[in-house]
């Protein structure tokens, strides 16, 4: 039975080196060759294309693995595109030439809609050489993309002249044959539920576009459509601000007090603009208001007055107080409260009630950067912990957009928020989400990573310069615990070295971090946080790697030391002490000395050792420590 497996291993080993160099499909055929010219026996030919089958079939997947990671990567850096848009062209183009090179095509190009013409024109291309092409302007339902457009689906031929699915025109077939293309696939870029244009790809010889091509070819077209929405939207915002500031001319004409709300309403524009805060805002409304302006959260605002701002849409009296509600789609995220004015003029209450409506976009465009942020830093975590054959390089490009390095040691931690039996189940649910958010602070400050993982949380932290992972668990329980208002338990892993080039200690760390999160909850400890080294001999159990001389270091190291340093015999003594029983009588005559020996030789010790030393859990470990420091010592000898 051992010679198959040599004679397959030795068949394999030319194929393996071909995978590992990368190289062409043609290359995998030169072993069977060679065997063949030599002569080899028909069995180790037949090995050899066994196994190059085999190769093909890994290199397939590995490219295809490539081709995904490559079309995610273009996909991702598109949408980061579309959140910090600034220029509408350059974002299309953008998105054009990914496709194009994404799909292996020789043109691609975009046509939208024109309503004021009534026809469709060519908006951005790449890879065209034809003049009249680039300058086509088509009637609607014209063409390919006028099939598109009809029926909101993606359409491929294979042929164009040839195709009669879709209606051909004399200007549209001059501008396909000046630019000599044959197969083209178009998909819709549809918004709301009508279509505004279409994206194309292209070649100038016949060839199939597969399944996958298209998907992600409508995927650059979603992205396309939401940069062309946002460009609207941002266009009539600007032509809003604009306006606003024609009004605002007019206003500063007239009484001080309508100048007075001109100019915080000026001050609010600029506050959202440069993406002030809240408390920013607050503060410019008291010094319009001549008054003291707080944001109250939404537990700490009167809630009658917030119920009737809210039902009313106006700011109301409360005391000597006017209260503004801050809300949004229907929840409540706070209060706006003008503290000793009880009576304002229409002008300054709707002052304050347009600082309450800024407050409330702030609050949300915070929210939602703080969550686009998670998001991203739990997918790399995520793929941290399932994903062991993720390219290095890639990784570290995702970490360094997030600020995170991760070829420094790091920890592993598990964090729960502990719950008792009569808890709600809405409350727990408002615990979990309250600590996913203190969590995903922790790690974007500690320039780490979060994720929300089997009912908990798992963080990725960087391991600061003379820190412990212990130190680190116990830090984080305090801090999360302080957060959320509520006991929460953190277990750590040992020090994972360099993540990034070894993404498998990353899923070993987190295992290694539960079992010390169970642990510490099985022992009553829940609230605080520990790592393997802090249970004694049962981290030699908990701990993914069994370091047993750090545990005799930890438990007996100081005596050993001594023992070392002043030629004594502090470890002898402690051995006889326990197996007389911990009877000092006993001892002196094991050792044949003087019980005042033993007596001061135990004193030593418990320095040394700390007063705990002789406790029942203390002694236990101190006798495991003990005959491991033994066993170690016989085998070095």
């Amino acid at each position: 039975m051992a010679r198959p497996r040599t004679q397959h291993s030795a068949a394999e080993a030319p194929y393996l080196e071909l995978l590992a160099r990368g190289a062409p499909a043609e290359e995998y055929e030169h072993p069977v060759l060679r065997a063949r010219a030599d002569g080899a026996p028909a069995e180790k030919v037949a090995a050899l294309e066994s196994g190059k089958l085999l190769a093909l079939r890994v290199r397939g997947e590995l490219e295809g693995r490539r081709r995904r990671e490559a079309e995610l990567s273009a996909l991702y850096e598109t949408a980061h595109d579309l959140a910090g848009l600034r220029d509408l062209d350059a974002v299309l183009q953008a998105i054009v030439q990914r496709a194009r090179l994404l799909l292996g095509t020789e043109v691609a190009y975009m046509t939208l809609n024109d309503p004021v013409a009534g026809d469709t024109y060519m908006r951005v291309t790449d890879g065209s050489v034809s003049a009249r092409f680039q300058q086509l302007r088509l009637g609607m339902g014209d063409g390919l993309g006028g099939l598109v457009a009809q029926t909101s689906r993606p359409y491929v031929t294979d042929s164009y002249f040839d195709d009669e699915r879709f209606r051909h025109t004399r200007t549209i077939d001059a501008g396909v044959a000046d630019e000599g293309l044959v197969a083209i696939l178009g998909v819709p870029l549809v918004l709301g539920s009508g279509v505004i244009g279409v994206l194309f790809a292209a070649d100038r010889r016949a060839r199939v576009f597969e399944r996958e091509q298209v998907a992600l070819l409508a995927s650059f077209a979603a992205h396309a459509a939401v940069a062309i929405d946002t460009a609207n939207l941002l266009g009539e915002t600007r032509s809003a601000l604009a306006e606003l500031e024609a009004a605002n001319e007019i206003i500063r004409d007239r009484s001080g007090v309508i100048e007075r709300a001109s100019g915080v309403h000026d001050r609010l524009t600029e506050l959202v603009l440069r993406g002030g805060g809240v408390e920013d805002v607050a503060d410019a409304v008291a010094e319009v208001l001549d008054g003291a302006v707080e944001f109250a959260e939404a537990g700490a605002a009167p809630a009658q007055a917030v119920d009737r701002s809210r039902a009313d849409g106006h700011a109301v009296r409360h005391r000597d107080d006017r209260v503004a509600a801050v809300s949004a789609g229907g929840e409540l995220l706070g209060a706006l409260v003008l503290h000793g004015h009880p009576g304002l003029d229409p002008v300054d209450q709707r002052t304050l009630e347009r600082a309450a409506m800024v407050t409330s976009l702030l609050l949300l465009a915070r929210r939602s950067a703080g969550e686009a942020e998670q998001r991203v830093r739990g997918e790399l975590l995520d793929d941290l912990l399932d994903a062991a054959d993720r390219d290095p390089r890639l990784l570290r490009e995702r970490a360094a957009r997030l600020d995170a390095d991760l070829d420094v040691q790091h920890v592993v931690l598990s964090a729960r928020a502990e719950a008792s039996e009569t808890t709600p189940a809405g409350q727990e649910t408002a615990d979990r989400r309250r600590l996913w958010s203190a969590a995903s602070h922790l790690a974007a400050t500690r320039h780490g990573l979060a994720a929300a993982r089997d009912g908990g949380i798992v963080l990725l932290l960087p391991l600061r310069e003379g820190g412990s992972a212990a130190a680190t668990a116990r830090q984080a329980a305090r801090q999360l615990g302080t957060a959320v208002h509520h006991a929460v338990t953190v277990g750590a892993s040992a020090p994972v070295p360099e993540p990034v080039t070894r993404p498998g200690s990353v899923a070993a760390g987190y295992a290694e971090s539960r079992r010390c999160l169970e642990a510490l909850r099985l022992l009553g400890r829940t609230g605080q946080g520990a790592a393997a080294e802090d249970f004694g001999f049962l981290g030699l159990l908990l701990a993914d790697s069994r370091d047993v001389g750090a545990f005799v270091q930890r438990t007996i190291g100081a005596v050993t030391e001594y023992d070392e340093r002043r030629g004594t015999e502090l470890v002898l003594t402690l051995e006889a002490y326990f197996a007389c029983g911990m009877s000092p009588a006993r001892t002196k005559d094991e050792l044949h000395v003087h019980v005042n020996t033993v007596a001061q030789r135990l004193e030593r010790i418990g320095r040394l050792l700390g007063p705990d030393w002789q406790a029942p859990a203390r002694a236990l470990e101190v006798q495991l420590a003990l005959k491991l420091h033994r066993l170690a010592t016989a085998v070095d000898r």
